[in-house]
């Protein structure tokens, strides 16, 4: 438990965005967003459209207005997974201890290597030179002694970049970074390390363990061993879903019941779908209601046994609507899923499957 891990980040540079200007030779070179439409979001930016400013989860209208020449092309989930599996099946080869994050990212554990190359940087060249060859695209890889630091090292020198982080230089490495980027601070405790006068690692390494858990509970110990360079976290390869879900933003919000249970039903099939084809069962329905002002109320309902089949899946979400029905606003966007997906046999790291429509 003591030895020294060789843990890689691979993740993809703007795959998605990526994938579309490989596929479409008009698109190279131009600023391009995945997603979109009238009321839609950007789910991948390209690098060009990074220089304006463009981000994933912006508002497309947002987009539009920092980058008026913007692209903005419908996503291909099929053609990412089938993608995503090309490159799934290179890190196989390597090692069978794989954890994806998404489509576009994974962590390795490759300290013993299927290979027997025994050094991981070169592990990690090998595998950036394979992806581009056999997909035509370009994946960044951050090399640690663990997965909080390879992870932050992925991301140094984007895109097509590689950086090795080593155990001696590794605090130092953390102490340079701004916590926001840190994993398991969210922008919320971002604001909040702030406000304290915490912004780098450094900051955090100077405050003591009592102040943090004043300040911040249960999680005072893991800031205060991540500002130290210290990740427990294993590579944990084919963990079980959290939950299965689907929502989809309306092009005008709507308010009429009958309207909204309908859309509600599509949603719903789309995720059931989903959901027999990775053949999944699960306890509790979810339903999440964003109203044009964007406030967001979600519901949940429990059996205590798994959801039978996709009829009840659908009354039971369409129940939990109906206890919203009037809308007090009209809504902009509904979302359904199924969560307690294999409650007993989940392991602590889990994920959950996520999609826009």
């Amino acid at each position: 438990m003591n030895a020294v891990r060789k843990i890689i980040h691979v993740d993809m540079d703007a795959f998605y965005a990526s994938v579309e200007q490989r596929d479409n030779p008009a698109l190279r070179g131009k600023p391009l967003a995945v997603g979109g439409g009238v009321r839609g979001v950007v789910a991948a930016a390209s690098y060009e459209a990074r220089i304006f400013g463009v981000r994933s989860a912006m508002p497309a209208v947002t987009a539009k207005r920092r980058c008026p020449e913007l692209i903005f092309v419908k996503p291909r989930f099929d053609a990412y997974r089938a993608v995503s599996q090309q490159i799934r099946a290179i890190f196989l080869d390597y090692t069978p201890h794989v954890e994806p994050l998404s489509l576009d990212e994974a962590y390795l554990d490759v300290t013993e290597d299927l290979k027997g190359i025994g050094v991981a940087t070169t592990i990690a060249e090998e595998i950036r030179a394979r992806i581009r060859a056999e997909t035509g695209l370009t994946a960044s890889a951050g090399v640690s002694y663990n997965k909080f630091i390879a992870k932050l090292a992925s991301d140094q020198n984007k895109p097509d970049g590689l950086c090795v982080v080593t155990p001696a230089r590794g605090p130092a490495f953390v102490e340079a970074l701004p916590v926001a980027r840190f994993h398991g601070v969210g922008p919320k405790t971002a604001e909040k390390m702030a406000r304290l006068g915490i912004e780098t690692g450094a900051d955090l390494k100077a405050r003591s363990l009592e102040f943090l858990a004043a300040h911040f509970g249960s999680s005072a110990l893991y800031y205060h061993d991540l500002a130290r360079g210290i990740c427990h976290r294993q590579v944990k390869a084919d963990r079980p879903y959290k939950s299965v879900s689907a929502e989809d933003t309306f092009l005008t919000d709507l308010a009429e019941p009958e309207a909204l249970l309908a859309e509600l039903e599509r949603i719903g099939r789309h995720v059931w779908t989903r959901i027999e084809a990775k053949q999944l069962s699960g306890r509790t329905v979810n339903l999440k209601v964003k109203y044009g002002d964007f406030q967001i109320v979600t519901r949940a309902k429990s059996l205590d046994r798994p959801v039978s089949g996709v009829a009840e899946f659908l009354e039971m979400g369409a129940g939990l609507l109906r206890s919203l029905l009037p809308p007090v606003k009209a809504i902009r966007l509904l979302g359904l899923g199924l969560s307690g997906l294999g409650e007993a046999e989940r392991p602590r790291d889990e994920r959950e499957l996520a999609l826009p429509l």
